[in-house]
């Protein structure tokens, strides 16, 4: 089976021949692209199930989405909720199973526009903080949505630092009842998905006060709206935010709490639990209860973050193609702009990042599915490293990807700026993610207090830690290095083993370096947070290089794996050596810093590196082609499949309803103004 267009007969009147600047590009093939497609979704079985959810979900009209960008908030929000609860009644008819991949599949196909996401997130939390017996108690009630839920934790005033929330359960010992209250308006549940209009229920995390103590945070289950008529319930205030940057589907709310009492078995108590007369038992670390949003980082790096940039660069590639700009040789014609050197640096760097984050995440996910069954079991030792690495990678993939995602849009020209290339809505989807589910620089600064813990455990064991098996993720921190960069050619620096050493190497000098500017102040006698916030710079900078010294292992590790495959190896080694190379010279300064590298090596990796866009220019289609994104995911008149982008965003263009309503401006203001303007001359 071979790639695709689904369903543009509604969309299109104009002959339906690919573009023939596309086609050529398609012809030269130096890898199966099917095959590639298949090692990305994981196996034959899982490309072919995809499509086959894909082909059900176009031909269906009800997921109609060709009129998103002329549609209001409302509109949008109406869309999202008919979609989710047509796509419900499709699974019940298929016999699609709740935790099948279907859903997943549907999302992809939709391209993230339904609703009930937060409710999902709900049920991971529910299944990650719960009891057996609260799980069996409310998970038919959500699996059945005979409830629908919300995650209600950030709040006004506080999002990233969870200690500070406001918001307050307070144990009634008379009633066995949890009393929740937001105390201050900073205190208000402010940015949850499904909680402006749509939810009955929501988890509220809220610091737990039981015989005058604060217990730290904890969650909560709170009915908010009537499930006979939606109307909000006594001591509830709920509603919606406004207009967002993007994510218009979705109804992100506020919630405000006067004295909502509830059971005390709404409490979420898988770790800690309070007895009926108060007492209050801990059944594992504090930091467990943090375990919800680990989880749902993980997925938002698959199912979100990832995704909008293979979207951006295949749109961006593709135009690349079927657009011609200017010349090279005077006496040539205009040219694809795919083939000057500056629109491969700005595309394949993105291209290499694109399949380094899915490969990464393949790996990643592994080891958390691992350390989560350890943690829900009791076993919390990973806890410390998972939390780490999933705060690392969710800063770093999302940093990076909203950073393509933008780069491609501007590839694309003024074009690129049109709402119907598709492209400034990814722009603005992933720049959500840069601060949801944790702000990135907070992120960074919780992967550093780890490695700063962890140096100093090194450091104060004088070797014996170095026999114990250390977690995997910073072995490196006890290997000798040979102080220098041992490349003497262009060719060496598309070795794996010497990049993977270049950065393991800046990585550790950058983390040794903050632990020692950290433990100067304090030893000069300034408190250890002051120091800490003195050095903030120093620590975010070695998280950087740590999580890219782990991205680029990850994605030669994962490299590895396809040597039996010879041509889909070479084409992807090709995008992992650009990657760390675009790396290296992005932040040259770090390897040139304590002399590792010399001006002339780094000469060296430039060639390299400008070797590797001449190369991957042969394959750039085909590999943006073997992400398999359809038409319809894309919805952009410029990323299409058969390259007729000029057709299609004329086409589109007609949709507008400014272009079938009027004028009314005319009649109340041009009118006028030109009639008085002409009635002067």
């Amino acid at each position: 089976m071979t790639n695709r267009i689904y369903n543009t007969t509604s969309r299109s009147t104009w002959n339906k021949n690919v573009n023939p600047d596309l086609d050529i590009e398609r012809q030269k093939k130096s890898f199966n692209v099917e095959r590639l497609t298949n090692i990305l979704d994981g196996g034959v079985e899982f490309t072919q199930k995809r499509r086959q959810i894909e082909s059900i979900i176009y031909n269906d009209p009800m997921f109609n989405q060709k009129n998103n960008y002329f549609m209001s908030q409302n509109q949008r929000y109406e869309a999202a909720i008919q979609k989710s609860i047509h796509f419900r009644k499709l699974m019940k008819q298929r016999g699609w199973k709740e935790d099948g991949v279907e859903k997943v599949y549907m999302y992809r196909a939709l391209a993230g526009d339904v609703a009930f996401n937060i409710h999902w997130v709900f049920q991971n939390a529910l299944e990650s903080l719960g009891s057996e017996e609260q799980i069996k108690k409310w998970s038919l009630l959500i699996y059945n949505f005979q409830i629908i839920a919300t995650y209600a934790q950030t709040e006004m005033g506080h999002g990233t630092y969870l200690q500070g929330l406001e918001t307050t359960a307070t144990y009634d010992v008379s009633t066995q009842e949890f009393v929740l209250n937001t105390p201050t308006l900073s205190a208000t549940k402010w940015w949850p998905g499904d909680l402006g209009r749509t939810a009955t229920h929501a988890l509220v995390l809220a610091q737990l006060y039981c015989s005058g103590r604060c217990l730290g945070m904890h969650g909560f289950i709170v009915p908010i709206r009537s499930l006979e008529d939606h109307s909000p319930l006594p001591g509830i205030t709920v509603g919606d935010i406004g207009p967002k940057m993007s994510f218009e589907q979705t109804d992100n709310g506020f919630l405000q709490l006067d004295h909502v009492r509830i059971p005390r078995e709404n409490m979420l108590n898988r770790f800690s639990q309070v007895l009926p007369d108060g007492t209050y038992v801990k059944q594992g670390i504090p930091q467990s209860n943090y375990l919800t949003m680990i989880v749902v980082r993980v997925q938002l790096l698959a199912s979100e973050i990832t995704p909008a940039l293979m979207k951006a660069c295949t749109i961006a590639t593709r135009y690349s193609v079927i657009r011609h700009q200017s010349k090279i040789k005077p006496s040539e014609p205009e040219v694809k702009i795919l083939d000057y050197q500056t629109q491969q640096q700005k595309l394949f760097s993105q291209l290499a990042k694109a399949y380094a984050f899915h490969f990464i995440y393949k790996s990643f996910n592994e080891f958390f599915q691992k350390s989560y069954q350890e943690i829900i079991k009791g076993n919390s030792t990973s806890l410390p490293e998972l939390h780490a690495l999933s705060a690392g990678m969710k800063a770093m993939v999302s940093d990076h990807c909203v950073q393509g995602a933008e780069i491609c849009r501007r590839a694309c020209g003024g074009h690129g700026y049109s709402l119907l290339s598709g492209l400034p809505s990814l722009v603005t989807k992933v720049t959500g993610s840069c601060t949801y589910e944790g702000e990135n620089t907070v992120l960074y600064l919780q992967t550093a207090r780890y490695l700063v813990k962890s140096y100093l455990q090194i450091q104060s064991s004088q070797g014996s830690l170095k026999q114990r098996t250390l977690p995997q993720s910073i072995q490196y921190l006890t290997s000798a290095w040979t102080g220098k960069c041992p490349a003497q050619t262009t060719a060496d620096f598309l070795s794996p083993a010497l990049y993977i050493e270049a950065y393991a190497h800046v990585a550790e000098r950058l983390i040794r370096n903050s632990v020692h500017k950290l433990h100067d102040l304090t030893s000069s006698g300034i408190d250890q947070y002051v120091a800490w916030n003195q050095t903030a710079i120093l620590h975010v900078q070695a998280a950087k290089a740590h999580c890219y010294y782990f991205t680029v292992k990850a994605f030669v590790d994962s490299l590895r794996k396809l040597e039996n495959e010879p041509e889909i190896y070479q084409v992807i080694k090709r995008l992992c050596d650009l990657y760390a190379l675009d790396g290296l010279l992005s932040n040259l300064g770090d390897f040139l810093h304590d002399g590792y590298m010399s001006g002339a090596q780094a000469d060296l990796a430039t060639v390299a590196y400008f070797d590797l866009l001449s190369l991957i220019r042969k394959d750039a289609i085909l590999l943006t082609d073997a992400f398999d994104f359809s038409d319809e995911s894309l919805n952009s008149a410029l990323g299409c499949y058969d390259g007729n982008a000029y057709e299609r965003l004329f086409e589109w263009a007609q949709l507008s309803p400014t272009n079938t309503e009027g004028n009314p401006a005319y009649e109340k203001y041009l009118r006028p103004f030109l009639k008085s303007n002409r009635s002067k001359l």
